[in-house]
């Protein structure tokens, strides 16, 4: 018979009791005994990581609804876009509006303040400038996430943000359908930097209100590729997909235009451009691009004040495959050498950054 003690570890299949099957040993927060998860910061890491999330989704939120309350039904049919995908936009925003919802919560769960909504400036003046630079926003909102998702001291917290971000991933796919471009031309979504979404992010917000939380990472000089490919140019309207001339390719020519450190930038122009605090020369040495599961350097030309070329390079993620290292919407940054960093630790790369922006390889 059996003691009385094991019947609340057991099951009743069919009439039979038995053991429930054991789990793998390791994990965390996956055993009933373990503590309860708490949705909460739990290091200045984690306050600053969200609040800067934060940051994104009030922009997200705004920049959507803009576009919807600017542009008449006529111009985005023009572009491709009818009432259904107007429609999709605006629920875009609605999701915004939840995703905000969860960040305020969690990084107020202390009593600390959370970021509210700020105003912006855009610079786009037709529905398919609109779309490409929602994009383009969506891009870095996604890859920052993926960066420092996996070192949050708060896994809980971490839980519901990659339940935020995957959707985030599904609105720059179909904005990226709604410019006319592949849809999703990677194998791998790329992660980057804090610093590297906050210098991207930061120079389109105008003001915040005064006692808005200040973000802490720092902001690089910008990055401009002065001959950058256009998904604009030929004429692709909005679909589902189109099987389309990549716009760059290995060994072409790109040319920059960097700043100088120093610049007055981000909310109310509060904040300060600056290099990687271990950049010891202002001279910029490689171009460093930033895709998929790679880092690939190339060396960089100097040819004015300001402005250098490189040569794109080749190269694939895997042998024998046809998913080059350089493509879809991606990341360059200009720096000073070229320092061997992976997926988990690519922040290491912040201390060697002179400028970095975007590039639209295809």
């Amino acid at each position: 018979m059996l003691s009385t003690s094991l019947l609340p570890v057991l099951a009743l299949i069919g009439g039979v009791l038995a053991a429930p099957a054991p789990i793998p040993s390791g994990g965390v927060g996956v055993r009933s005994n373990d503590t309860p998860p708490v949705y909460h910061t739990m290091s200045e890491f984690d306050y600053q990581s969200l609040s800067l999330g934060l940051y994104q989704e009030w922009i997200e939120l705004d920049l959507f609804n803009y576009g919807v309350e600017r542009f008449s039904a006529e111009e985005f049919a023009a572009a491709g876009l009818g009432a259904d995908d107007v429609s999709l936009i605006q629920f875009m925003a609605n999701q915004e509006v939840g995703h905000a919802t969860l960040l305020s919560n969690i990084v107020s769960a202390y009593g600390r303040p959370a970021a509210l909504q700020c105003k912006y400036h855009y610079d786009f003046e037709t529905v398919r400038d609109f779309v490409n630079f929602c994009q383009r926003l969506t891009r870095w909102g996604e890859s920052g996430v993926y960066g420092f998702l996996p070192h949050l001291d708060s896994r809980p917290s971490a839980q519901l943000l990659l339940q935020s971000i995957t959707t985030e991933a599904r609105q720059q796919m179909i904005f990226r359908q709604f410019s006319g471009a592949f849809p999703m031309p990677v194998y791998f979504e790329t992660g980057i930097s804090q610093s590297m979404g906050w210098s991207l992010l930061s120079r389109y917000i105008s003001s915040c209100p005064a006692n808005n939380t200040r973000i802490e990472w720092p902001i690089f000089p910008w990055l401009s590729v002065t001959n950058e490919p256009s998904l604009l140019v030929d004429g692709y309207l909005a679909n589902i997909t189109h099987n389309r001339t990549s716009l760059s390719e290995p060994g072409r020519t790109v040319t920059f235009a960097y700043d100088a450190p120093g610049k007055s930038t981000g909310p109310d122009n509060s904040y300060n451009t600056s290099v990687g605090g271990l950049v010891n020369s202002t001279v910029p040495k490689f171009a460093a691009w930033i895709s998929q599961l790679n880092v690939t350097y190339t060396p960089l030309t100097i040819t004015g004040n300001g402005t250098a070329s490189t040569i794109q390079p080749g190269g694939y993620v895997f042998n024998n495959t046809n998913d080059g290292i350089v493509n879809g919407t991606m990341f360059i940054g200009l720096t000073d050498t070229d320092l061997y960093v992976t997926p988990y630790n690519l922040s290491l790369i912040n201390d060697h950054i002179l400028a970095f922006g975007l590039y639209q390889a295809d």
